[in-house]
């Protein structure tokens, strides 16, 4: 089929063995390809209850039918498997350009089965592949790993690639890919999926892209592309991105109350000014990269060039800015951009890194670690050194960085003393800079989330913090933000059909603020063939969004773990625009159930089920 090479490759570690396979039209046409088909195998391949870190477990890499083409922003791929960090549904997805030249390099996406007997690595190229031992590679850093790889197979090789966290099965280990020009590192950072892979023993997958990816209709395609390539490259979205990156976010979720600092005890951050897009533009910024196919350029080139921390290579987004920096206590740019950089050649995820180590800092400043239990180290919010030791210490599993390398949860039932009302997390996965007492609707996309706490599940965050439009859905009025209105969760719903569409089909989930359903129906079926109406495009994202959620029900999870942490809750909001405020989370939860066409439990129901075409789960969940 058109779009699509047509092949999947699987890759039996155990055994060293590797064999193609060819999904059928029906299949794809239901799941597109992506998050969508990859979870189809993962319900389908890993029985219930599995070890995420164990033989059973499979990890999928898979593009979409759009990756490599082009539309605007289809330069992505995704990492599907069962979740080390969460134990349920994990998923994670990275840009740049490894994505597309795995695709040309023949396929569409791997399975990997079973545990190698040593540490190995995957070389695909013009339709043929082979497993390589990666012994000496075992250890390095992910940008030393990318250049020895590229000397060895020839710089039109492209890699992805675990740091030394993946290899010690960190539970938010990411895996990297570009980490080099023209890039500098593009992460498929959230749930451990780069644990997974090194429990596997597969350090990276080199892939040269040369091979053609044809399209049903060459030319409609191409004026249709086009069309909307040239739409974003004249949006708001590319004016704004383009000049300061995600960190143009920063000054307005501050202003709202909903920037989390210290751990979420504020949503205030007094010294944003200082780690900024535009304390960025004025002292470290070199240039602006953009990812395969894309008009906007959000991506930043940074260079440090004295100094304690002198480094260059990819600048930091809005969440490693948030993660690393406010929610530790942290405003001095430089530090924070190393420590971004940092879990990029480490191999962890921004998010889950820096929040793990504001958590650490709130049980220390409780008396609930001690300096002893911290290898004499004082977790004081605001103390760069320390983070950046900490980050070493988890990615080696050293000294209390094996604790820290479980995560926030896992960290709160070890420690106990009413730490569990702090740990920010939902499902084991650790929050994102957006702080639900400042934009209520928020924390329901955060606990509906099949991943866990996620921001760009439903990305709801825009129109509520950042009161922009989103044209993939037909609503996006959100209303006082500080309420909690039962009818917002139908946006909610919508917004997460239609942006797991993204993620199966290969785009950037930003093309969501100024392309409709109806402009990528047309593009898939032009690149495809498959003839996706609107409203079919629509179910197709539906349907997948309750696979998801199907595989997480079949793991024991319940309406109790669509939850906020008790802070949220509980403990009103101390200053801002949101002062006083708490979630009162369950009026918008029942509403978001009932649109869902799910049981008050959260289970989808029968009915449901068959309307979507999965009435083959009923007996499964």
């Amino acid at each position: 089929m058109s779009g699509y090479m047509g092949k999947i490759l699987r890759v039996n570690l155990t055994e060293g063995k590797i064999t193609e396979e060819f999904p059928d039209e029906e299949t794809l046409k239901m799941y597109l390809g992506g998050a969508g088909l990859a979870t189809w195998y993962l319900f389908n391949e890993v029985p219930k209850g599995v070890d995420p870190l164990g033989a059973e477990n499979k990890l999928m890499l898979f593009t979409g039918p759009l990756t490599g083409t082009t539309s605007p922003s289809t330069g992505r791929y995704t990492a599907v498997s069962k979740s080390p960090l969460t134990g349920i549904w994990g998923q994670a997805s990275s840009g740049g350009k490894w994505g597309v030249d795995f695709k040309r390099s023949g396929f569409d996406g791997i399975i990997f089965e079973g545990i190698s007997p040593k540490p190995v690595y995957l070389v695909t190229d013009e339709g043929k592949y082979k497993l390589l031992d990666a012994t000496g590679l075992w250890g390095k850093n992910t940008s030393d790993t990318t250049k020895l790889l590229r000397s060895e197979h020839g710089d039109k090789f492209n890699v992805c690639c675990i740091g030394i966290a993946g290899e010690n099965l960190v539970k938010y280990a990411a895996i990297m890919n570009d980490v080099d020009e023209p890039f500098w590192g593009r992460a498929a950072g959230r749930c451990g999926m780069g644990a997974v892979m090194g429990a596997k023993r597969v350090k990276a997958i080199v892939s040269k892209g040369t091979m053609k990816i044809e399209v049903a209709d060459k030319e409609g395609y191409l004026e249709e592309a086009k069309k909307r390539y040239n739409w974003v490259n004249e949006s708001l979205l590319k004016m704004t991105l383009e000049v300061y990156g995600t960190a143009a976010v920063i000054d307005l979720v501050n202003v709202k109350g909903g920037f989390p600092t210290n751990n979420w005890q504020t949503g205030v951050f007094p010294n944003f000014e200082n780690i900024n897009g535009t304390a960025i533009n004025e002292s470290i910024l070199v240039d602006r990269k953009a990812c395969f196919a894309c008009p906007i350029a959000c991506g930043r080139l940074i260079e440090i060039k004295t100094g304690p921390y002198a480094c260059k290579g990819e600048g930091p987004e809005y969440e490693s800015l948030g993660a690393l920096g406010a929610m530790c206590g942290i405003d001095d740019l430089e530090a924070v951009t190393y420590a971004h950089l940092l879990c990029n050649e480490l191999g962890l995820d921004t998010i889950s890194a820096g929040s793990t180590i504001a958590f650490a800092m709130e049980c220390y400043e409780k008396g609930i670690l001690s300096k002893e239990d911290a290898d004499g180290l004082e977790l004081k919010f605001g103390n760069t050194d320390v983070m950046l030791k900490l980050l070493d210490k988890i990615a080696k599993r050293e000294g209390i960085g094996d604790l820290l390398a479980e995560g926030t949860k896992k960290m709160a039932e070890k420690l106990g003393k009413g730490s569990e009302k702090f740990a920010m997390h939902v499902k084991g996965l650790e929050l994102p800079a957006y702080d639900p007492r400042a934009a209520k609707i928020t924390g329901l996309s955060f606990v509906t989330a099949n991943r866990g706490g996620c921001h760009i599940t439903a990305f709801v965050q825009g129109p509520a913090f950042l009161s922009m439009p989103f044209m993939i859905v037909d609503e996006y009025d959100l209303g006082d933000i500080l309420q909690e209105i039962p009818s917002t969760a139908r946006i909610v719903k919508k917004m997460e059909d239609a942006f797991v569409n993204f993620d199966s089909c290969g785009a950037c989930k930003f093309m969501g603020m100024v392309l409709t359903p109806a402009d990528w129906a047309l593009l898939i079926s032009k690149g495809t063939g498959l003839d996706l109406t609107e409203d079919e495009f629509k179910k197709t994202g539906e349907r997948i969004y309750n696979l998801e959620r199907a595989f997480n029900i079949r793991e024991g999870a319940t309406r109790a773990d669509d939850t906020l942490p008790a802070r949220l809750l509980e403990e009103p909001m101390p200053e801002g625009p949101g002062e006083g405020q708490v979630v009162n989370l369950d009026v918008l939860l029942d509403a978001y159930y009932e649109f869902r066409g799910w049981d008050k439990n959260g289970k989808p129901t029968p009915e449901k089920l068959k309307e979507l075409g999965l009435e083959w789960l009923i007996d499964k969940i």
